[in-house]
């Protein structure tokens, strides 16, 4: 999600610590210590304004959230939806999510969710996708035996190549929905690019992956 720069952003971030983890890489196994708690952990790559990782914190208070943006203007909005809602089990980390191992020990991580990606359409930019053979080598390292990817997107080639890419990889697909919205899925928490996408009619994939 590309964003205008915004002003005071990297101050915005540093006066919270309570939610943004400045120095992330001294968390690494060491996330229950920091949110002072055994509940389980999910991870966001690619958060956006917050949308998402915040709702799904409200609704679920016994499950810890890290919402993952590289974008500084990004995630002070998502800061902002933080501190509106007043959530305590969030946490916020600026950082690229090619390199998780840097602050994710071996099977610290119960879950991770991938929201409308980059598809990143061409052919020579395929390692770029966030569904690519070694982002899944990288989410098994840091997810516990039969850890769970949840995946949607509003692309159907880039969801075409997910299914494909996590198969051969020899994940189990759980469970697939050709059209969210037209389903009788429940709990569904929309990010921004979804609540734009849906409302022009557009279907929405998803699907959840487990190793």
């Amino acid at each position: 999600m590309r964003v205008r720069k915004r002003k005071g952003a990297e101050e915005h971030l540093a006066n919270h610590p309570q939610y943004v983890i400045l120095n992330p890489e001294t968390a690494k196994g060491r996330w229950h210590e920091i949110f002072d708690n055994d509940n389980p952990i999910h991870i966001e790559v690619g958060s956006g304004k917050g949308a998402f990782i915040t709702g799904m914190a409200v609704k679920n208070p016994d499950i810890n959230y890290i919402g993952i943006d590289i974008q500084l203007s990004v995630l002070s909005y998502a800061l902002d939806k933080v501190l509106d809602s007043a959530v305590k089990n969030v946490k916020l980390l600026r950082v690229d999510g090619s390199a998780l191992t840097n602050y994710f020990a071996d099977g610290e991580i119960d879950l991770i969710y991938l929201n409308f990606s980059d598809p990143w359409p061409k052919k020579k930019h395929e390692k770029r996708r966030l569904t690519y053979k070694t982002f899944l080598d990288t989410y098994k390292q840091i997810l516990p035996e039969g850890g769970e990817i949840h995946f949607k997107t509003d692309n159907q080639g880039l969801f075409e190549y997910s299914l494909a890419s996590v198969s051969q990889y020899g994940m189990i697909l759980k469970q697939v929905w050709l059209d969210l919205h037209a389903s009788d899925y429940e709990g569904n928490v929309m990010t921004e690019y979804e609540q734009k996408f849906s409302s022009k009619g557009q279907a929405i994939y998803r699907m959840e992956a487990q190793f």
